[in-house]
């Protein structure tokens, strides 16, 4: 749980930031290959679209709360390595900290043009309702470009970028868990079941 409440806290103050600090489209120079660049989307992870507002609120919710439980349930099993629960716990914290940008923002912060910037509880009321808020994406990594050469089918004179999506720090806590699980917990993926036959400290005693 603390995993959990880390990486939403770290996320919330992140997105807090940059939302009251940075109007919309701004952006920051850390690095050449690291910005900050203020963007905010109504999708999924590093801002792709799919399905209405509501369906996608909804679905992080019920995934945030099966997986919650699922960390309970399996939580003293001794069959469990703690890095299968440090990989769902990201997941879990990934998806909280985007389900409170969808269920709250929207009324607690306004949306005024560039370059004026966002203020938090407004006099006015928020830019949106419950469960329409916008998710804030900030973090950007062109880590390279090139033009392709005139002679490439189709693409000859375009320029590509790596890595062109921009996202925020929930987004990442996904993605790695993700990408952990897949590479190190494969066993784990496969038959989850079994965790649930194992005897717990508890049981043993």
């Amino acid at each position: 749980m603390i995993i959990i409440l880390a990486v939403i806290i770290i996320d919330q103050a992140l997105k807090i930031w940059v939302k009251t600090g940075f109007y919309l489209g701004e952006e920051m120079m850390i690095f050449p290959w690291f910005r900050l660049l203020f963007i905010e989307n109504n999708g999924m992870a590093f801002g792709m679209e799919l399905g209405s507002k509501l369906f996608l609120t909804l679905f992080r919710l019920c995934l945030a709360g099966a997986l919650i439980w699922y960390i309970w349930r399996i939580k003293d099993s001794l069959c469990v390595r703690r890095g299968y629960i440090v990989c769902l716990s990201l997941i879990v914290a990934g998806a909280i900290g985007n389900i409170i940008d969808c269920m709250f923002y929207g009324i607690i912060f306004n949306n005024p043009m560039p370059p004026e910037v966002a203020t938090l509880f407004p006099e006015g009321g928020g830019y949106g309702t419950l469960f329409h808020g916008r998710v804030v994406d900030m973090l950007y990594f062109p880590l390279f470009s090139f033009t392709w050469p005139d002679w490439v089918p189709m693409l000859g004179g375009s320029v590509f970028e790596f890595f062109k999506p921009i996202f925020n720090f929930a987004d990442a806590a996904i993605t790695v868990g993700i990408i952990a699980l897949i590479l190190f917990y494969h066993k784990e993926i496969a038959a989850p079941s079994k965790l649930d036959a194992c005897k717990t400290d508890s049981d043993g005693e």
